[in-house]
């Protein structure tokens, strides 16, 4: 190695820390990458696979260029102004990750008309990450050539550097996940890891007595922006959230109105649960699938109800507004949601809430007489929760004569055979002999309900009957019996090793993606935009 102009860079143990700190780095913005982009594109396995492809290319493409512009040129000044860039590049993302994803998507919406999620991700991904990581790229390969004083020490130098680089990466890997993304936030981790790239630069330029002032400042302009309050709203259009945060699963976001509480997972799809203050039905799904304790043949006010995805236990409070005295318990993976769910949601102290994953909790459950299946990942189903082998499971936990009701929140459109609401109906008949569906109006959502007693056709109309004719609630399930259709047996099943739930589930968005956003395409070619702004 020539001799450098920075004494510090006579210690291995320096290079050693440039190449550890570094791998942490690549896992903390790769990490960072998938919590930026889920509120606004999911966190489905399609697109983590476009953040781990993108990023992986831009590390190959690093680890050449790093190799050749080490032995161009051995200046190890070089790198560390690489990881300056990259450290200054890392702390703008909080502030304009947003509004990139944001045009991205805006520009995409005019000109794309398939897969639109996957090449919006895709795009924000290549303009956010791609730089960045290429330069991390750079870091190992130089460091090897850095530290290399002859070919006798050669393989342990660089057996060393890659080991600290991996135990970096795996350490970058739990950090943000479990410990700065929660307490902190994503945009605060993304800080934090720049501060530390900065850091590096900083101990090499003091060193070298170059461009040590400027270095300085960088590293102290991003270790103030940690501590300085500002404002990280991943939905920054929206005034006046009631709540907005993270959790180790979730973007979290509770909107307030005169007349409602609702929880989003998602900034641009749905709601994930509503509470009407006034009490009463919600105009959602969550009111058709009362009409599962009515279908199940024990007395409604002596029931078991069970709900895998509480949420914020919409569906449990109308089970003990609308049937007194029946006994509701829920299972929620996310304890920040269930912490919503008593802060937020006034949810009864007399539901029992478990923060658990709901098929293992099935394992060890008693029976119930309505186990609800609304389990969702922001607008994704969870794969071991849509197959053969869970629903069997959910029987086994059922009573003979139980009912099984499961919120579908893409329903398939006209033509769509392959669609995932398609797949999951011909699974669930394969393990239950009756199969009723009902459309939820004004939504892409359907209720399907579930059951070995042929006879809850029969016990819904009874009990609708006894019902006061005039109340919301007769009312609601007379909406819910004109709409009920008996589901036929098909083929389509999805298995523990076979369910592309989330191919099928992204085929089903673009569609109703596509047609939403159509009539934006429509008025920017005639170049009539009132309609798209009011």
């Amino acid at each position: 190695m020539e001799q450098s102009t920075s004494p510090v860079m006579k210690h291995k143990w320096f290079l050693y820390f440039t190449g550890f700190f570094s791998g942490m780095s690549v896992m903390a913005i790769e990490l960072g990458a998938s919590r930026l982009l889920a509120p606004y594109f999911s966190s489905s396995q399609i697109v983590w696979t476009i953040i781990i492809g993108t990023i992986m290319i831009a590390m190959a493409i690093g680890n050449v260029l790093g190799g050749r512009m080490a032995d161009k040129n051995t200046d190890p000044g070089r790198l560390y102004r690489r990881l300056l860039f990259v450290a200054i590049w890392t702390a703008a993302i909080p502030f304009a990750g947003k509004y990139v994803i944001a045009g991205v998507t805006l520009f995409l919406a005019l000109f794309v008309s398939h897969n639109f999620l996957i090449w919006a991700s895709f795009l924000s991904c290549l303009i956010l990450f791609v730089c960045p990581l290429l330069l991390l790229g750079t870091v190992t390969p130089s460091l090897i050539k850095y530290a290399t004083n002859s070919l006798d020490d050669n393989g342990k130098t660089v057996g060393e550097l890659e080991a600290l680089a991996t135990i970096g990466s795996i350490i970058g890997t739990f950090l943000p996940t479990f410990v700065t993304i929660p307490s902190v936030g994503t945009s605060r981790t993304f800080l934090i890891f720049a501060c530390i790239l900065a850091l590096l630069s900083l101990v090499y330029f003091l060193s070298a007595k170059h461009r040590r002032v400027f270095a300085l400042l960088v590293s102290l302009l991003i270790l103030v922006s940690i501590f300085i309050p500002f404002s990280n709203s991943f939905a920054f259009w929206e005034k006046n959230l009631a709540y907005e945060g993270e959790s180790i699963y979730n973007y979290l976001q509770v909107k307030e109105t005169e007349k409602t509480i609702s929880l989003s997972t998602n900034v641009a799809f749905g709601v994930q649960s509503v509470a009407v203050k006034s009490g009463g039905l919600t105009g959602m799904y969550y009111d058709y699938a009362l009409a599962a304790p009515l279908m199940a043949g024990a007395e409604p006010e002596t029931q078991d109800v069970l709900i895998l995805g509480l949420g914020t236990g919409t569906f449990a409070k109308q089970c003990l507004e609308y049937f007194p005295g029946i006994s509701v318990s829920g299972v929620e993976i996310d304890e920040k949601i269930a912490g919503l769910a008593k802060d937020y949601f006034d949810l009864p102290d007399t539901v029992t809430v478990t923060v658990y994953d709901g098929r293992a909790y099935l394992q060890n459950a008693g029976l119930y007489d309505v186990i609800m299946v609304d389990a969702y990942q922001d607008i994704t189903i969870p794969f071991q929760m849509s197959t053969v082998e869970f629903f069997s499971e959910v029987k086994r936990h059922l009573k003979p004569d139980g009912v099984m009701v499961v919120n579908l929140n893409m329903r398939a459109e006209e033509g769509q055979e392959n669609a995932i609401a398609a797949y999951l109906t011909d699974t669930i008949h394969s393990v239950f002999s009756s199969v009723y569906t009902v459309q939820v109006s004004a939504s892409t959502n359907t209720e399907l309900f579930a059951s070995d007693n042929n006879d809850i056709l029969f016990l819904f109309t009874q009990r609708l009957q006894r019902l006061p004719a005039s109340s919301a609630l007769a009312l609601q399930m007379q909406r819910v019996q004109q709409g009920l259709c008996k589901e036929a047996p098909g083929t389509r099943i999805l298995t523990d090793d076979k369910a592309p739930v989330e191919v099928l589930g992204m085929q089903s968005l673009d569609s109703l993606i596509t047609k939403e956003l159509s009539f934006v395409r429509d008025a920017f070619r005639s170049g009539d935009f009132s309609a798209v702004f009011g």
